[in-house]
């Protein structure tokens, strides 16, 4: 699902009412649901083109913000297979099978 993108040279991103609103006007709440969003759903955004966005409060702060997110994304991955293997010993160990 898209959360961020570029449209009419402006920076929007999706809110928790479901609507698209300009990216300068984000708050700090807007960003942790953005950030759940990014950990737990498929998250995709526009990529960041300055040409593409003519306002400078708009390029500024949606660069920033996809930046941020595609960095977290790139690592959602290697954070998961590291838990994943941090846990599967302990995990073999006190499993229950039906043996038991």
């Amino acid at each position: 699902m898209k959360y961020l993108k570029i449209e009419n040279n402006k920076g929007h991103y999706l809110s928790q009412l479901n609507e698209w609103t300009e990216i300068d006007k984000i708050s700090k709440e807007d960003l942790m649901y953005l950030l759940n969003n990014a950990i737990t759903d498929d998250f995709e955004m526009d990529e960041y083109l300055e040409e593409s966005i003519g306002h400078k409060a708009h390029q500024i702060v949606y660069k920033s913000i996809q930046e941020k997110f595609s960095e977290l994304l790139g690592n959602k991955n290697v954070f998961k297979d590291e838990c994943d293997s941090l846990f599967k010993t302990a995990i073999e160990k006190y499993e229950v099978t039906e043996e038991e």
